[in-house]
């Protein structure tokens, strides 16, 4: 839809194009979807008391979150790739219609689809760190819908100290990689850099992992 509202011309703004691929709207239905099942992956046995039998089964604790996120990482990098590729290529595919489409090899478009592809992966492992570390399905939902959606839209770039808190976050990043444009050099905000990004793509889910392990360590799972 974005593409099709989309009048880009063989002369108009190349670097704009690609980025119709990814609405932020579709994605943010995917961010919901991949924490919430992500957390459900631990939450949904703490509710029905079946942690017990698997810490009965697998007393090591650390190494079942690390299996959970394991298991929980195959499905949702597949997921996230089908996703990733199949925006691109629809989108293209109209683009081509209007002798607008662009080659991946454009700067900053395989970027954006690799990006994009793991988007699903980073969320479901955040959201199941939370789960880890609340035990509880409202909760959960409720903190990762709040930490990867509705939180970074309420830093703006016009200030360093709000700008750094937003650009720390996990959507905030994908938008940065998604964009296939680089900022003008006059802006007024402060914008988060490509590297940056990719290291707030790394960090999130192996701290909330992480986390996880050393908790239920401590405190057990059940």
């Amino acid at each position: 839809m974005a593409t099709l509202a989309d009048k880009a011309s063989p002369s108009g703004p190349a670097d704009f194009r690609p980025y119709d691929a990814y609405p932020p709207a579709g994605y943010w239905t995917l961010i919901l979807v991949a924490s919430s099942m992500g957390a459900l992956t631990v939450v949904s046995e703490y509710s029905g008391g079946l942690i017990r039998t698997t810490t009965v089964a697998v007393p090591a604790r650390g190494s079942v979150v690390l299996a959970k996120a394991a298991v929980t990482a195959a499905p949702w990098t597949a997921a996230g790739t089908a996703a990733s590729t199949g925006s691109l290529l629809v989108s293209q595919a109209i683009l081509d219609g209007h002798h607008a489409g662009l080659p991946i090899t454009h700067p900053g478009v395989f970027r954006a689809l690799v990006a994009s592809a793991l988007l699903a992966l980073v969320c479901a492992l955040v959201g199941l760190g939370f789960g880890v570390l609340l035990r509880h399905a409202a909760g959960t939902v409720i903190t990762s819908v709040f930490t990867l959606v509705m939180l970074p839209p309420m830093f703006s770039e016009s200030s360093r100290w709000s700008a750094s808190i937003k650009h720390a976050l996990v959507s905030a990043a994908w938008n940065r990689l998604i964009q296939t444009w680089e900022p003008e050099p006059g802006s007024l905000g402060y914008t988060a850099t490509v590297s940056g990004s990719w290291i707030v793509y790394t960090l999130w889910p192996l701290i909330t992992v992480a986390l996880a392990v050393l908790v239920v360590r401590r405190r057990g799972l059940s």
